[in-house]
């Protein structure tokens, strides 16, 4: 069977063809936007044509500049009428085609071989796609892990750049807001305030470093630094790195 215009395939092993493709070789005078608006309603989107943004170069006004325009994937159902109700010179050939592709997909349903094909292009796609979201996720999941084993407190602020380093768009005033409004530091105005609050410290998120600082009047004063710990970095980097 000679191809007139390109068959696709789409994820499923149904032929599709493109809107496109199908305008230009019927040969319509009218322009594709409004030949393709006379039929779109009539099909359902989603079932019998899908949306290809950017899916075709055309020239941008006869200047020599490309622009890329949407283009729409059709059932060749979908087509074949299309085809016929264009009225064009080629409308008749085009149905035939399209008629001819059918059984010969009809055929291709029935015999196993193909479908055993079809069922290993789709596990093929889905291989692809879980190694693509396995390579995104390594280096956070290799952070988190080298984190994970570390027993050094950090302040704050250091933790603000090691999420920075990382991806995550934040400071050290920032990340204490953030802290203070999601629960793990008091923001409450007073003594105890950015000092860890009980959730926080029950979870082990956080430890409070007390410095004695000696006046020159004699008397002696304590000074509270909240610090994050191993277990506290570790949590918070995959919290911000789920969200980032």
């Amino acid at each position: 069977m000679q191809e007139i215009i390109k068959i696709n395939q789409n994820n499923q092993g149904e032929a599709q063809v493109s809107a496109r493709e199908l305008y230009k070789e019927l040969g319509v005078k009218k322009r594709f936007s409004a030949w393709f608006e006379q039929y779109q309603e009539m099909y359902v989107e989603g079932t019998d044509w899908t949306v290809v943004p950017g899916g075709t170069t055309v020239n941008n006004g006869g200047n020599g500049a490309l622009r890329t325009v949407s283009d729409f994937s059709l059932t060749v159902d979908m087509a074949k009428n299309v085809a016929m109700m264009s009225k064009t010179e080629k409308s008749q050939k085009i149905r035939d085609y399209f008629i001819q592709v059918e059984k010969r997909y009809k055929q291709l349903a029935s015999d196993p071989s193909y479908q055993m094909a079809l069922g290993l292009k789709a596990s093929q796609q889905l291989l692809e796609h879980k190694d693509k979201i396995i390579a995104e996720m390594k280096p956070k999941a290799l952070f988190a892990d080298a984190v994970a084993t570390s027993h050094t407190s950090v302040l704050v602020g250091e933790l603000a750049k090691i999420l920075k380093q990382n991806g995550v768009d934040t400071g050290a005033t920032r990340l204490f807001s953030w802290l203070r409004d999601n629960g793990y530091l008091i923001r409450r105005r007073g003594t105890d305030y950015n000092m860890p609050t009980q959730k926080s410290m029950e979870l082990g998120l956080f430890e409070i470093k007390e410095t004695s600082i000696a006046r020159s009047n004699g008397s002696v004063t304590v000074s509270k630094t909240p610090k994050v710990t191993g277990k506290g970095q570790q949590y918070f980097i995959n919290k911000f790195l789920q969200v980032a």
